[in-house]
């Protein structure tokens, strides 16, 4: 597998070595010796899977305090825009983002650490999105960052896209009003 940190320090895009032939190709997603000595240790506690339409657009979720998650995500079936935003607490790049295509095709998988809001896109017809966690979800503590605040600067490629967003994702807070609710 090749690691590679990204611009913003802990998170990480790890790319799987696909062997491949005629009958299709095997690859190993996850393996905790060549993780650990890259990224760092880590006790995943559960495994999430998500199937959606094109157009839907999840998040940009986190979980607080506690119950921060860090995340490891990929792509089985399809292609999405992964975005992550750094709400780390006196990091150099607080409130920056990263946006990376992952998908069936490039195989690529992306690491989030804790205190980091995530969410994606959905750019193919379907996606299969899966997800490993190292803590277990808890609702009353998960906020959701508004996907197109201003203060964000992401670029969605929405264009000619009949966006689809849950009614929370609908309501989600402004950058200014998550750093009251965190205390910066």
């Amino acid at each position: 597998m090749n690691f590679v940190e990204q611009y913003i320090k802990g998170v990480w895009l790890i790319e799987p070595e696909r062997h491949g032939d005629a009958r299709g190709y095997f690859c190993e997603t996850f393996k905790m010796c060549e993780f650990e000595g890259k990224v760092g240790k880590i006790e995943f506690v559960q495994d999430n899977e998500s199937v959606s339409a094109c157009g839907v657009l999840r998040g940009l979720h986190f979980q607080r305090g506690e119950f921060s998650q860090a995340k490891l995500v990929r792509v089985s079936r399809g292609k999405v825009l992964d975005v992550v935003v750094d709400l780390r607490k006196g990091s150099s790049t607080f409130g920056k983002h990263l946006a990376v295509e992952i998908s069936q095709e490039n195989g690529r998988q992306l690491f989030v650490p804790r205190h980091f809001a995530h969410g994606f896109l959905v750019l193919s017809d379907v996606a299969q999105f899966q997800y490993k966690v190292d803590n277990v979800y808890a609702p009353q503590a998960e906020v959701t960052l508004r996907y197109d605040d201003p203060a964000l600067g992401i670029d969605w490629p929405v264009d000619g896209m009949e966006l689809n967003l849950s009614a929370k994702d609908k309501k989600g807070l402004s950058f200014d009003e998550i750093k009251k609710i965190l205390n910066y």
